[in-house]
């Protein structure tokens, strides 16, 4: 019988037998296949391991790089906070001190232009007491001058009445009514 005579045969009385013809004919493609398969499975799984295992190792590394740029990033900002909260201090304390200078000052200034004008005023009513007694002296004395003018004048006038009496006697000359006693021409 012939090879496939028998394996036709083999079939049909068992149904198991299937396999082992399969086996015989495909046997070592299929040996040979499964084993590239499993060879090339290993291989997947090896590489994906790998890639899976530098991929984790990747991010790791990418995780902890952040990390650290966000670690920094929080203490830059942490310390550009710190600066500008110590420049406010010390500007709020250079505020204050010059506020207190200038307050100071402004006292200072107070005072002196109070101090200023009380000696001011002393010396305004010192000048003014000063004139108002060179003007009594001066009042006095141009009071007494012209008491000594009116008084002279009083002595070296001629009074109303002596005035009359001349121009009437000189009237009576001119008119040559008036007669004088005989001494006396």
């Amino acid at each position: 019988m012939s090879q496939k005579k028998q394996i036709e045969k083999n079939m049909q009385d068992e149904p198991g037998n299937v396999d082992q013809i399969r086996d015989i004919i495909f046997g070592s493609q299929m040996r040979d296949y499964e084993q590239r398969f499993v060879r090339l499975e290993e291989r997947v799984l090896n590489e994906s391991d790998a890639l899976r295992s530098e991929t984790n190792n990747r991010l790791d590394a990418l995780e902890e790089y952040i990390k650290q740029e966000v670690s920094s990033l929080v203490d830059q900002l942490s310390n550009e906070r710190n600066e500008r909260e110590d420049d406010t201090r010390h500007l709020t304390s250079e505020l204050s001190k010059t506020a207190s200078d200038a307050d100071k000052k402004l006292s200072q200034v107070q005072e002196k232009l109070t101090q200023s004008s009380g000696d001011s005023r002393e010396a305004l009513l010192e000048q003014s007491k000063t004139l108002l007694a060179e003007i009594q002296n001066v009042r006095t004395s141009l009071t007494e001058q012209l008491n000594k003018n009116t008084d002279k004048l009083d002595d070296e006038k001629t009074d109303r009445k002596g005035l009359a009496d001349m121009f009437s006697e000189l009237a009576l000359r001119l008119n040559g009514e008036f007669n004088l006693p005989e001494g006396k021409k």
